[in-house]
């Protein structure tokens, strides 16, 4: 049976590139197999120039605006309105001018995980800034299961639907020996490698891998990304630390690290932990919820609960156990085959809309 033919289109109010964004970037292609034809509208802004510029390369139709007026007339050609904000209190404006129906994307981190926080406090802070707007919108899609949950329980929103994240499991793909021999001298990597790959903002909790680098030092971190604490971090770092910036080359950078570090504190389900996994390279993350949805302990890789001690013991305990660290890598591999591959995402999201189309 052919899939019903769908016309969406995604809006947001982006005015930089983060992982929303690149989720729609990977996702669209593959969902026209399923029926689902659809067109991007994002803000005229410098930091979405190159981006714009990515998605017209991929066949995918973008509308840059100035005023989110100029997309009114758009909306008439198409079956659903699927929006995604950065902003607080940003769905409002949406609901004020287009006609939907509309479907709100949340990729929304929801909770911070920090000892000693009460979790009410931020709860109620994303109520107020947040969820009520959300709610405006007759649908919700997010990409998580344990998100899902979250929403109905704590947010009153009955209608959400999981669409748990995928990557691409080609680009993103183990090494053979010969070809991660190569990559790790190319990039110098001569002692157990923790590769570090988030952007530099207090969620992802860079000041714990600064402590865990101080107490093993003789394991090398490498730090891919940018943010507001880059200066910061680079001022107290120790001689085992690099610091890597902006890469164009995150598949080859996994292929030839020994693991991944991310002791973040807030995540609804985290690309680069399924772009390692897909890699083979397993990561050693923070026991919270969105990643206990990945990574059971011992398997795909470590979920510590206790801080700079943990991550540095369990650090230490791969770099020095290279045969059940291999034995996680596999495992890890299987895990994105066997639920998280950018066609299986695609399926999901496309059956998805199409369902909420059809009432």
């Amino acid at each position: 049976m052919m899939p019903v033919p769908l016309k969406v289109l995604f809006v947001t109010d982006a005015p930089a590139v983060g992982g929303s964004e690149v989720y729609l970037r990977e996702l669209i292609p593959p969902m026209r197999q399923y029926g689902v034809q659809a067109e991007v509208a994002m803000p005229a802004a410098p930091g979405t120039a190159d981006f714009r510029e990515q998605l017209t390369a991929r066949q995918i139709p973008v509308h840059a605006y100035h005023q989110l007026q100029e997309v009114v007339p758009l909306e008439s050609r198409f079956d659903l309105t699927v929006l995604s904000s950065w902003n607080a209190l940003g769905y409002r404006k949406y609901y004020r001018l287009l006609r939907g129906p509309f479907v709100s994307l949340i990729h929304d981190q929801l909770m911070l995980h920090i000892p000693g926080l009460p979790q009410n406090i931020y709860r109620a802070f994303y109520e107020v800034l947040q969820a009520r707007d959300i709610r405006g919108a007759q649908h919700v899609v997010t990409v998580s299961n344990w998100a899902a949950a979250y929403l109905r329980r704590w947010h009153h929103m009955p209608d959400v639907r999981a669409v748990p994240n995928g990557v691409d499991t080609r680009k993103f793909r183990p090494a053979d020996p010969a070809e991660r021999e190569t990559l790790r001298r190319e990039y110098g990597f001569t002692r157990f490698t923790v590769l570090v790959p988030a952007r530099m903002s207090i969620e992802k909790n860079h000041p714990t891998v600064m402590a865990v680098a101080r107490a093993v030092p003789e394991l090398e971190f490498v730090l891919v990304g940018t943010g507001y604490l880059d200066g910061a971090l680079r001022a107290v770092a120790t001689p085992n630390v690099r610091f890597f910036g902006k890469r164009h080359d995150m598949p080859e950078l996994y292929r030839a690290a020994d693991v991944v570090l991310q002791p973040t504190i807030a995540e609804n389900q985290s690309l680069a932990t399924l772009e390692a996994l897909s890699s083979g390279t397993p990561v050693v993350t923070n026991d919270i919820p969105a990643q206990r949805e990945l990574i059971e302990f011992g398997r795909e890789g470590l979920l510590i609960g206790n801080g700079v001690p943990g991550y540095a013991a369990a650090l230490r305990a791969l770099a020095s156990h290279p045969v059940p660290l291999a034995r996680m890598g596999v495992k890890a591999r299987q895990s994105v085959l066997r639920g998280h591959t950018l066609e299986q995402n695609a399926a999901a999201l496309a059956l998805a809309l199409q369902q909420i189309a059809a009432g």
